[in-house]
């Protein structure tokens, strides 16, 4: 439904605005070489993209400028982010991937599912602290408890000391880095 004064209700154009400049912006930089005007869009890609803006910017317009996710648009949090990934994730790969291969070839291998203590306040944090969970070979994220936001991981192998406890804490799944406190600085 439409609101009575479209246009001039400044609550309503403002998110609709940012929010189809931001999608413009996406559409264009992923279709960038599809022809030659201003040397990288065709006319129809242009027409499409501010077809898709204009939809994208009035359907997510009360998602996308919502108070609560204005800090993921912090560009210093892009930054936190592209460090964390390029340094202790990266790590953190590179070691399960070592150890994943180790258990395959020598058949150490106990999988369970542990529960996770996330100790984050947002949803962005428990969706980045899971995905740098389940990306991380050898272990995924099955479910998510969204009253205490703790998270239940299958883990390739499970130790006794481990299958004893209640649950663990977030930065027990990584083994170098304390990866749940880079994600806090990003995304709370």
């Amino acid at each position: 439904m439409m609101p009575s004064n479209f246009f001039t209700d400044w609550a309503f154009m403002i998110p609709f605005f940012i929010t189809a400049c931001f999608s413009l912006g996406v559409y264009l930089l992923l279709t960038a070489g599809s022809g030659d005007v201003l040397w990288f869009w065709s006319g129809q890609e242009i027409l499409v993209g501010l077809f898709v803006a204009v939809v994208v910017g009035w359907v997510a317009r009360g998602f996308f400028c919502d108070s609560r996710r204005r800090a993921a648009l912090n560009p210093k949090r892009w930054l936190r982010a592209v460090g964390y990934v390029c340094g202790p994730f990266f790590i953190e790969l590179a070691k399960a991937n070592v150890d994943v291969a180790y258990r395959v070839i020598t058949g150490r291998i106990r999988p369970g599912i542990v529960r996770v203590k996330s100790g984050m306040e947002t949803d962005l944090g428990v969706l980045m602290l899971a995905n740098s969970i389940t990306l991380t070979p050898g272990t995924l994220t099955v479910d998510i408890n969204e009253d205490t936001n703790d998270l239940y991981v299958h883990v390739i192998n499970v130790s006794d000391d481990v299958a004893a406890r209640d649950a663990l804490e977030a930065h027990e799944i990584f083994s170098t880095f304390d990866c749940p406190s880079w994600i806090r600085r990003i995304a709370e």
